[in-house]
């Protein structure tokens, strides 16, 4: 799953001229189930009064869990959203995204969630192939 990537943003970036701005609405153009995701987990983590949220529905479609896995994989882009919504983002399995706003307590638990135990509890057959 690549970005979609305009020959005018194509040429800024080999001058070294992209902003944070126009790099966010290429993500979210590029990799519309990836970006939802993100929105609905930082909504929810708001309307809950909490510092978390987290998906544990698979995605709908190969597509869209390559578009995911896209967004989570790359540094770049998962740095790009972390900006924007001003949270932290952990990842697991092939669907299972987390946001942790930052608040006192989210280091905590951002510690339990991306923790070896965590990762392991996490697992099931239904999962092995994602």
């Amino acid at each position: 799953m690549s970005l979609a990537v305009s020959p005018e943003l194509l040429a800024k970036a080999e001058q070294g001229q992209v902003s944070d701005g126009e790099f966010i609405d290429c993500i979210r153009t590029s990799l519309p189930y990836a970006w939802e995701m993100v929105c609905a987990l930082v909504a929810q983590a708001e309307a809950g009064g909490g510092d978390f949220a987290d998906n544990q529905v698979p995605p709908p479609n190969e597509q869209a869990r390559g578009q995911l896995l896209r967004a989570m994989a790359s540094d770049a882009i998962r740095g790009a959203l972390q900006r924007h919504f001003g949270v932290r983002l952990a990842f697991q399995n092939c669907h299972r995204l987390a946001v942790f706003a930052p608040t006192p307590g989210a280091g905590e638990r951002y510690a339990r969630f991306t923790s070896v135990e965590a990762q392991l509890l996490n697992q099931s057959p239904e999962l092995r192939d994602c």
